[in-house]
């Protein structure tokens, strides 16, 4: 009997004390510090590239090289004018002292090239950040766009291509 008299004592004992607990973790809860408000932060908004383009027209974005990082200057290049079929027009920058790399305007977006040697003679130029490639071959140039697999520009004729080509029609 002692032994159950003490098993209801702590039965008791509990549910009288177990309430009171539960009351204190509640207004320790209420005590608890408020959640810090979000910091709201400012972010400068960028000049599209378009806009960065048309702002330094001097500057040649950099390739796929070791030259990655820096400008080339578009004084003393040579200018070269390609009348493409639907329209299209595509200015070609070349520097006599450099033959390794040229600069193409597509669409007032200039882009840096370098050459990449062929088996067949054709002038070959590549950017590989942005996927570009520039075949030129003496009846014809055209505009790739390696990344997506497709064709920018064809049947892409300087001057003197043209005169060659109104030649044989």
């Amino acid at each position: 009997m002692n032994k159950l008299l003490c098993a209801l004592m702590l039965i008791a004992t509990a549910s009288v004390t177990y309430p009171a607990l539960a009351q204190s973790d509640a207004s320790n809860a209420k005590q608890a510090p408020a959640p810090k408000k979000a910091v709201k932060k400012t972010v400068k908004k960028k000049k599209p590239a378009k806009e960065a383009a048309a702002a330094t027209p001097a500057v040649i974005a950099a390739g796929d090289d070791e030259d990655d990082d820096a400008p080339m200057s578009l004084e003393g290049s040579t200018t070269t004018e390609f009348d493409c079929e639907l329209g299209n027009k595509i200015t070609i920058y070349s520097n006599p002292n450099d033959d390794k790399h040229i600069a193409v305007r597509w669409k007032n977006e200039l882009h840096r090239l370098r050459r990449i040697t062929t088996t067949t003679g054709a002038n070959r130029f590549e950017n590989r950040k942005y996927g570009l490639v520039w075949i030129n071959i003496p009846a014809k140039a055209m505009l790739l766009d390696s990344k997506k697999g497709q064709q920018l520009a064809n049947e892409c004729r300087d001057p003197d291509q043209a005169k060659l080509f109104a030649q044989k029609k």
